[in-house]
């Protein structure tokens, strides 16, 4: 089989016993750390690679830009938060309004186990999407459809239950519940208070299920 040489790069990997994978990895995890506390814009690279331990110049030995590793960050935070999606929403021992209860639940203790410093990655992205890379507007858009068609499963299971009306449009409301909840979520980091989720979330399975006009 041929050999395929990746094409240099600016700067070297750490010489020390962790491959390029991990320290990619890891790069990233710092970056899904940093950028959900700060955003994008005002986070430096300085900070994310110190919190690994990587010299500046080897930044781009693994990345070709902040665009791109941010892209990379985006990609990574979409998959954990839809593998998180899929844990509480999936829970059949669980009704589907529970479940959406739980995932709420959950979200609502993150907050304050990080004591309001973080919130949603994807929706803080949105919030500064004026100034961010063009590329990214479409990407955060389809991250929220991705979410917004888990959400809208879930309800369709709890009107194949009766927990729902028959006429009730679930893909709107699984776009009103991404709407409330980011909100909800920047709210409460406002506020350093889980009220606001709490609030909306109680709130949204109240009219879903035909309990509030």
């Amino acid at each position: 089989m041929e050999t395929i040489h990746e094409p240099k790069r600016r700067g070297r990997p750490r010489k020390d016993d962790t491959s390029r994978g991990d320290v990619r990895q890891a790069l990233i995890r710092s970056g899904m750390e940093i950028f959900t506390e700060k955003g994008f814009a005002t986070a430096g690279l300085d900070e994310i690679l110190k919190r690994v331990g990587v010299p500046k110049g080897s930044f781009y030995y693994y990345f070709a830009s902040k665009e791109e590793f941010g892209l990379a960050v985006i990609d990574a935070y979409a998959a954990f938060f839809l593998h998180k999606l899929e844990r509480w929403l999936g829970n059949e021992k669980r009704s589907p309004l529970q479940r959406m209860a739980d995932f709420a639940a959950d979200a609502m203790a993150g907050m304050e186990q990080y004591d309001f410093r973080r919130g949603c990655l994807i929706g803080n992205l949105g919030q500064e999407v004026g100034s961010l890379p063009e590329p990214y507007r479409a990407r955060l858009e389809e991250v929220f459809t991705q979410w917004q068609q888990r959400v809208a499963r879930c309800l369709e299971e709890a009107q194949q239950q009766g927990a729902i009306g028959a006429d009730a449009d679930c893909e709107q409301w699984a776009e009103f519940f991404w709407i409330g909840w980011e909100g909800a979520v920047l709210r409460a980091r406002l506020v350093r208070s889980v009220q606001p989720m709490e609030q909306f979330s109680g709130m949204f399975l109240r009219m879903v299920s035909g309990g509030c006009s």
